[in-house]
């Protein structure tokens, strides 16, 4: 079963309509990163803060703590 990062993160990401490459180089990561995030991977404290202000969400939405974005 895919966690819910992933899923959620892979939601967020067709929403804006960005390849994991482009997301990857806004966000400043390597494309290699982002893609184990979508598969089920862990991201680390500052790329999970890089991410939420990304897309304007909160860390506990996209670790599933919580089901509303803000």
């Amino acid at each position: 079963m895919e966690k819910v990062f992933s899923i959620r993160l892979k939601k967020l990401r067709n929403e804006k309509g960005k390849s994991q490459v482009k997301l990857a180089k806004e966000l400043g990561i390597r494309p290699a990163t982002y893609q184990y995030y979508e598969d089920g991977g862990e991201a680390n404290y500052e790329n999970l803060g890089k991410i939420a202000k990304y897309f304007n969400v909160t860390t506990d939405y996209l670790i599933g703590l919580k089901d509303d974005y803000l």
